[in-house]
């Protein structure tokens, strides 16, 4: 339990350091950290190499097909277009190189892996428009024939691929407002999991619980919807980077003539030794979060609370609430429910439960 609470405060204190957690407090910056130097892979640096080579090769190709040494007797018409397709695949090889060097030396300076993750697919998209103009001004001779082929086919594709266009704007959408990011859980229509890939036209989940089991634990299955889902769909968001928790509840059926004193400082105190002190720096956060928000009075106690509310039946409710990381909900309610009921029982005088054979 001792490592658990460590640990749960170190994740508590870098949630503090968080630029979006600084953003939202309006908490002043602390004193930059000098950059590393970033390591490149030798991977990385190969291919780098090879882009470099195959620049001077080509440049070398277009330089003797300007003076003419190669080619020679063949049309005027071929040549002109092995020298656009010579021109084409060096600016080819360029963006390709430029594309490396982005991903090394500006994107892998990032720490956060998520926007590393999103400037990648947008980097690819932009680098895959580039190329594909380049291979329209080779095919075609002038620009504006250019143009008018990509206006023309866009108009036709635009007809044929409604659906997929709907979706990549709704990929937009998700980098833009962020109504969720690569390894956050998530809840949208009937699919509830954690992120794990989000491409221009779908996002895929890797699915918890859903009808396969009662509990939170992954159930094997992936899902995957189109983007287009976020744009006419209510997205939960379990991992909300500002306050990555949410509040839990245990619930027991105890009788009237219960002693309800007991019950409540019994719940609270057991709640208590398991959460820790973590629980009053979740809560710290998510009051300095209310407070910037027109809802800054809502009443949050900082330790767990105790309520009590009539059943249906004939029965109280003793219902214990706490905050918890929603990956850890499931083990920790197992932890509490078997701690709480241990304790309770040890003072059948003062807890009554509804027996078996009892209406």
């Amino acid at each position: 339990m001792a490592a658990n609470q460590t640990e749960t405060k170190q994740q508590v204190e870098q949630l503090k350091q968080n630029e979006d957690v600084k953003r939202a407090l309006k908490q002043t910056a602390g004193a930059q950290q000098p950059e590393e130097p970033v390591e490149v892979k030798t991977k990385e640096k190969v291919f780098i190499g090879t882009y470099l080579l195959l620049l001077v090769a080509l440049g070398g190709l277009y330089y003797l097909l300007n003076l003419g040494v190669l080619m020679r007797g063949v049309a005027s018409t071929y040549v002109d277009f092995f020298q656009r397709a010579t021109r084409g695949a060096m600016l080819v090889v360029l963006v390709l190189a430029l594309e490396q060097l982005v991903a090394v030396y500006l994107i892998g300076r990032l720490d956060d892996a998520v926007p590393r993750y999103n400037l990648k697919r947008i980097v690819r998209l932009f680098i895959a428009l580039l190329v594909a103009l380049i291979v329209f001004s080779v095919i075609f001779k002038t620009w504006y024939t250019t143009l008018f082929s990509l206006g023309v086919i866009s108009f036709i594709l635009g007809f044929a691929f409604q659906a997929p266009g709907t979706s990549f704007l709704g990929w937009i959408y998700i980098l833009v407002r962020a109504p969720y990011r690569v390894g956050d859980r998530i809840k949208i229509g009937g699919a509830t999991g954690d992120v794990i890939d989000v491409s221009y036209l779908d996002t895929t989940l890797w699915e918890f619980g859903g009808d396969l089991l009662s509990s939170d634990h992954p159930s094997g299955r992936v899902i995957r919807f189109p983007n287009s889902s976020v744009l006419n769909t209510s997205v939960f968001n379990y991992s909300w980077p500002l306050f990555p928790y949410v509040w839990n509840e245990i619930k027991f059926q105890v009788s009237y003539d219960s002693d309800l004193e007991f019950i409540a400082k019994t719940m609270q105190e057991i709640v208590e030794e398991e959460l820790g002190e973590a629980m009053l720096e979740r809560v710290k956060i998510f009051r300095e979060l209310l407070s910037q928000t027109p809802v800054d009075q809502l009443q949050v106690r900082e330790r767990p609370s105790v309520l009590f509310r009539v059943s249906e039946n004939t029965w109280l409710e003793a219902i214990v609430r706490y905050v918890v990381p929603p990956r850890e909900a499931g083990r920790i309610k197992t932890t509490l429910i078997k701690k709480l009921l241990a304790r309770l029982n040890e003072e059948p005088d003062k807890v009554c439960f509804p027996k078996g054979n009892m209406r």
